[in-house]
């Protein structure tokens, strides 16, 4: 079976890796162009395309997914499936280029969180279960005919780190298990019901500021469902503030929310109900640190607020 694939970030390349490991035949990778980062403004690659360069892989990277002269050389390929993870959005004379078709790896139980954030607001929405799909493409984002779910629970350890890592390798499992099915002729699809749709659009970063006058419960997820990136935030001093990890308590709240508190040597913030505890945090130009270190840093422990 001859496989085009597209993708770009680190979440892809284990579902590349497994499919090179399993003797499939990827004539061609697909991911954006390079681009300036940093101060230096240095030529950065994608993560699939420094996977790709590692392992000897044709790696083509166009401006535009409907540039004639890519589609021709991706015809060329007379691929039988094209496989997509974490790219773009495929055009119709791209998708229907293979002879089975192009499925895509979607990091949520579809219907549920179509869009581009789904690992992110399955925790910011307090989900105890997620999981991954794939699916054919078709003109309309992420609501294809389902080949394959596979689901893992949410701990409450987890943040977007976490659980990024953890779907990415139930990801490239179900890629694998998926091609499988389709080469053998022994999946059945499955319609997604559209009124099970929930929506995981993109974060910017003025969806990331902390609303203190909220259940500790929601402020919590919201914090874990941003960690590491982009980060929940908050001001304190007229400073912006990043808040990477906290925990739920079962302090009650005995102020006005946003209110900081110090007990034992430990960082408590006021919600609608209970004492929310900040473990990790980061003040505007400085160093992440453990709220043990911000607080021996503070001059003053009273009138404290996260605004």
């Amino acid at each position: 079976m001859k496989i085009l694939f597209m993708g770009t970030p680190e979440f892809a390349v284990p579902s590349l890796g497994i499919l090179l490991e399993n003797n499939y035949e990827i004539p061609a990778v697909v991911t954006v162009p390079d681009k300036p980062k940093g101060r230096g403004l240095q030529m950065q690659f994608s993560a699939i395309k420094q996977f790709a360069n590692e392992n000897n892989l044709n790696v083509l990277q166009p401006e535009s997914l409907k540039d004639e002269s890519f589609i021709n050389k991706l015809k060329s390929y007379n691929p039988d499936l094209i496989i997509v993870v974490a790219f773009r959005i495929l055009p119709r004379g791209v998708y229907s280029i293979p002879k089975i078709g192009s499925f895509n790896l979607h990091a949520s139980l579809l219907p549920k969180y179509r869009g581009a954030a789904p690992i992110n607001w399955a925790l910011i929405k307090g989900e105890e279960q997620t999981g991954v799909t794939t699916f054919f493409l078709q003109d309309k984002v992420d609501t294809g005919n389902i080949i394959l779910q596979k689901s893992i629970p949410v701990e409450s350890s987890d943040n977007a780190g976490t659980l990024h890592d953890k779907l990415s390798v139930l990801g490239s499992q179900t890629v694998l298990e998926t091609v499988k099915l389709i080469e053998f002729g022994k999946y059945s699809l499955q319609n997604q019901d559209d009124s099970l749709a929930t929506k995981a659009p993109k974060i910017f970063k003025d969806d990331c500021r902390i609303n203190w006058d909220q259940k500790s419960n929601i402020i919590f997820n919201f914090i874990r469902g941003l960690s590491p990136y982009p980060a929940a935030f908050s001001i304190f001093q007229n400073k912006q503030i990043k808040i990477f990890s906290s925990a739920l308590t079962s302090l009650p709240s005995s102020g006005l929310p946003g209110v900081v508190s110090i007990m034992q040597n430990k960082l408590f913030v006021n919600t609608l109900d209970n004492l929310q505890e900040i473990r990790e945090l980061q003040l505007e130009g400085k160093k992440r640190i453990p709220s043990s270190d911000f607080i021996n840093g503070l001059q003053s422990q009273t009138n404290l607020h996260f605004d």
